[in-house]
């Protein structure tokens, strides 16, 4: 049975929603969780029945978000650290965390290491889509800067993804750009797209409006830009969703429409919240880490503790692996 080691202090709200959220996961799925932080907080929002269901780690150092991510190497007795050192020494086999996102990183990538091969993990992010599904955009965070070679690998990373996890069985990748044509971009992504040029899946550049329009499923960009991508998306999401609440407020009319449409405001939102996704999965490391929103509620933590159980299940790192050796053959 997978066992997900689950950082139970780290969020903005305390234990109580990693707590709900883990409980939610077990009813409806067959896994091991291991609930690391202060034990005195924890047991006692753990209703009798689940009690042999689920273990905890006693520890009561958090990692704060005012300190640096480098602070969490040296404190080993931290809830990060020890949910980390969980996978590490084979006692689970993934870790989901809504703490320090910068200390998660770290410690999964210097603690857990990185795939062979892969020279720098990346972040993922799902986007909405006009067709229902999501789209994947990597990298969202985990490196500042990157070379070609890097976007490579994320491009093959998400590729790998999108058909492992998400049933994608051909998915298309695109390197984000500022237009379609091969000569648009900086140096770093006109080299990656010579790279990538006759890749399986590769379909050259695509532009921001591709994320969201279904005509790809994997879009490839480095760190600071996706990181734009996504903090941009979702201040648009909260401005567009705060502005129909305000129009509806100021017209009876709108207010007979949005009782009409209560139904198609409720899948807009479900398809917007970062709870219905649950959190962005560290790929590239040598394990299974879920990053998730500091303040993610009890739905958010149940739905990244289900992505962290499709992670290890589809076997996505031992795919990366085998797709990293077809592509270096060809490049021999």
């Amino acid at each position: 049975m997978v066992k997900i080691a689950i950082d139970a202090m780290g969020g903005d709200f305390g234990p109580e929603p990693i707590v709900k959220g883990c409980i939610a996961a077990l009813k409806t799925k067959s896994f091991e969780p291991i609930l690391v932080g202060k034990k005195s907080e924890i047991l006692p929002m753990l209703p009798k029945r689940y009690r042999d269901k689920i273990s905890i780690v006693d520890t009561d150092d958090v990692i704060s978000m005012s300190d640096a991510a480098t602070d969490a190497i040296k404190r080993k007795e931290s809830t990060i650290y020890k949910a980390i050192e969980l996978v590490e020494n084979g006692e689970a086999d993934g870790v989901v965390s809504a703490g320090h996102s910068g200390a998660t990183m770290t410690l999964a990538t210097l603690r857990l290491g990185r795939l062979k091969g892969i020279s720098r993990p990346a972040l993922i992010t799902f986007m909405p889509t006009v067709s229902g599904n999501r789209s994947v955009v990597l990298d969202v965070g985990a490196n500042v800067d990157s070379k070609p070679e890097h976007l490579v690998q994320f491009a093959i990373m998400g590729g790998c993804y999108a058909r492992s996890v998400m049933g994608i069985e051909n998915p298309k990748i695109g390197l984000l750009a500022n237009g379609e044509e091969e000569s648009k971009g900086n140096d770093v992504t006109k080299s990656a797209y010579k790279l990538l040029k006759g890749y399986k899946g590769f379909i050259g550049n695509v532009e921001g409006g591709d994320i969201f329009n279904a005509s790809c499923d994997v879009i490839t960009c480095d760190g600071f830009i996706g990181n734009l991508v996504l903090k941009t998306s979702e201040g648009v999401a909260s401005t567009i969703s705060s502005l129909i609440k305000d129009y509806i407020r100021k017209s009876p009319i709108s207010i007979t429409g949005a009782l009409l449409m209560r139904k198609v405001f409720k899948l807009l939102k479900k398809e917007i919240d970062y709870a219905e996704v649950g959190g962005a999965p560290l790929i590239g490391i040598k394990g299974c880490a879920i990053v998730s929103h500091g303040k993610s509620n009890a739905r958010a933590i149940e739905n990244a503790i289900y992505q962290a159980i499709s992670y290890i299940d589809t076997g996505v790192n031992k795919h990366i692996l085998e797709e990293l050796q077809e592509y270096n053959k060809k490049e021999i």
